[in-house]
């Protein structure tokens, strides 16, 4: 019996070839590369940030401004005059006794002032129209109210040497016109000639001098 010459080999196996093509055609058989990628899913919601809580409101600095008034007891006169934060107040009862104190303002209206022999006043800004609080000065406590003051009320002052005496001049103008004022020589307080509200000028031991609003 003869063997299959190399010729018929190869035929067959061509035949195998073309039937396993066509099998693969007729299954629909998919590469690996044929695959669509997924979509990717939803993406997770993130959670909503935390709201910035504002800011607590700031209280503004007091305005600058001036106030004059009485004691409650109508023994003396106060003024205060308040510039950027810092305010100077004048004690005054128009004869023997007086007292220049300063210090801060708070933010809230607040007034701790301090003057000389242990001489301090306490106090609010009430909105910016009045000053409600307690003055002591030689070691009585006096309530005042000090009003916003306009132009010429408010504090004057003036310093100079006269005649070798160091002059020192304060004077309250209070809103009715009334002075209420004292000047020392080298120390020795007494009742203070009146000031010209318009200019300042006034006239001390025969020496023309100008009185200037007192500020911090």
């Amino acid at each position: 019996m003869k063997r299959p010459g190399p010729l018929l080999t190869l035929l067959a196996g061509l035949v195998l070839a073309l039937f396993l093509l066509t099998l693969n055609a007729t299954t629909g058989t998919k590469s690996a590369s044929s695959y669509q990628e997924q979509s990717p899913g939803p993406t997770p919601a993130r959670g909503s940030a935390s709201p910035t809580p504002s800011p607590a409101p700031s209280r503004s600095r007091p305005a600058d401004a001036d106030y004059a008034g009485r004691t409650d007891d109508d023994a003396a006169a106060i003024a205060v005059s308040v510039r950027g934060g810092r305010a100077i107040a004048y004690f005054c009862d128009g004869r023997t006794q007086e007292s220049w104190l300063k210090g801060d303002v708070e933010d809230d209206g607040a007034l701790r002032l301090t003057g000389g022999h242990g001489a301090k006043l306490e106090g609010t800004l009430e909105d910016g129209k009045k000053i409600d609080g307690t003055v002591e000065v030689g070691g009585t406590r006096h309530a005042f109210t000090a009003d916003r003051a306009k132009k010429p009320s408010g504090l004057w002052r003036a310093t100079a040497t006269v005649r070798s005496a160091k002059i020192d001049g304060g004077w309250i103008v209070l809103k009715d016109g009334s002075q209420v004022g004292v000047v020392t020589r080298d120390g020795e307080p007494s009742p203070a000639p009146r000031i010209d509200p318009g200019t300042g000028a006034v006239t001390i031991d025969g020496q023309r001098l100008t009185a200037r609003p007192a500020t911090p």
